[in-house]
C-alpha cells in the first residue's frame, strides 16, 4: 500500500521556476535600464503586481549574460538630528552643468531643494551668473507663505557656500526658518541632497550633452517629473514618492518613456 501510494519520484526538489513571463520582463528592464540594480529592478517589477526578490532576479539577468549596475554605498546620516525635526526639515544646494552654446561651453548653476521627509525635489532656478541678489529672488518665491515649497519648513540645510552667507540666514529667519550650516568638508552631513546631484547625473546629465539653456531646462525639468512621481526610492522602502495608480491593476505592462526613453518607469494600463 505504501508503495503504491509513494508520490517522491514525481516530486520536484527547490522553489518552483519564475514564470517566463515574468523573467523576460526582468530582462526587458534590465536591457531598457542599463543602471538599475537588483534592488531598484525589484521596486519596478513590485509597481506592476510581481513580487520578486534580489536573488531571483540576479540569477535571471545573470543566467542572460546581464550584470545590472553596483548598488549605491550605505547612506550615512546624523538621525538623531533629522528624526527630531522630520517633517519640518528641507536641505538646499546648488550643482553645475557644462552646456554647449554658440558662445562656446558655458557652465549652469541649478539651484534646488529637497524636502528631507518625502524627498520631493523643487528646482529653484537654473543660470550662468550665480550671485547672492539671484539667489534672493529665487529664494523669495520657495518662501510664499500660501504655495512656497518651504511654506511648512522651520529648519534648512545648507553648506558654506559665500552664496549661503548672513544674508541668505537673515532671509530665511524673516520667514521663520532656522538657517543650519554645515562644517566645512561634510558633504555625508548633506548627504539627501548630494544623493539627488548624484543620481540626476548618473541617470540623465552625463549621458547627454545640454544644447543650450532650453535644452539643460528641459532636461532637468523631465527629470525632477520622473524622480518625484516615477522613479523608486530605496530610502523610502523602494517605493515611489507619488503613485499615480493601484498596483494591484490587471492590464497590460506599458513602460512610460521620457527623453527619449533615457529615462523610464512601469505601469498597468488601465483597464
Amino acid at each position: 500500500m505504501a508503495t503504491k501510494y509513494d508520490g517522491s519520484r514525481k516530486r520536484v526538489s527547490g522553489r518552483p521556476s519564475t514564470k517566463a513571463a515574468v523573467a523576460k520582463l526582468v530582462l526587458a528592464m534590465g536591457r531598457d535600464n542599463p543602471t538599475w540594480g537588483y534592488t531598484r529592478l525589484r521596486g519596478a517589477l513590485f509597481d506592476v503586481g510581481h513580487e520578486l526578490g534580489r536573488g531571483t532576479i540576479e540569477r535571471i539577468l545573470r543566467d542572460a549574460g546581464l550584470e545590472p549596475a553596483p548598488e549605491r554605498g550605505k547612506r550615512p546620516s546624523w538621525s538623531s538630528f533629522l528624526k527630531a525635526h522630520w517633517g519640518a526639515v528641507a536641505a538646499t544646494d546648488f550643482f553645475s552643468v557644462e552646456v554647449l552654446t554658440w558662445w562656446g561651453v558655458v557652465r549652469y548653476h541649478v539651484f534646488f531643494v529637497i524636502d528631507l521627509k518625502t524627498r520631493a525635489i523643487e528646482i529653484a532656478g537654473i543660470t550662468h551668473d550665480l550671485h547672492q541678489d539671484w539667489v534672493k529672488t529665487a529664494l523669495r518665491a520657495l518662501l510664499d507663505p500660501v504655495d512656497g515649497f518651504l511654506k511648512d519648513t522651520r529648519k534648512l540645510i545648507h553648506d558654506r557656500d559665500p552664496v549661503f552667507g548672513r544674508d541668505f540666514s537673515r532671509w530665511l529667519k524673516v520667514a521663520g526658518i532656522t538657517s543650519v550650516r554645515l562644517p566645512s568638508r561634510s558633504p555625508n552631513l548633506n548627504a539627501y541632497a548630494e544623493r539627488f546631484v548624484g543620481s540626476i547625473r548618473r541617470e540623465c546629465l552625463n549621458r547627454v550633452i545640454p544644447l543650450g539653456e532650453q535644452h539643460l531646462r528641459l532636461l532637468v525639468r523631465e527629470y525632477v517629473a520622473h524622480y518625484n512621481m516615477e522613479r523608486n526610492h530605496q530610502g523610502l522602502g523602494n517605493r515611489v514618492l507619488a503613485p499615480q495608480q493601484d498596483n494591484g491593476a490587471v492590464g497590460p505592462v506599458l513602460r512610460r518613456e521620457r527623453l527619449g526613453g533615457l529615462l523610464s518607469s512601469y505601469h498597468r494600463e488601465a483597464a
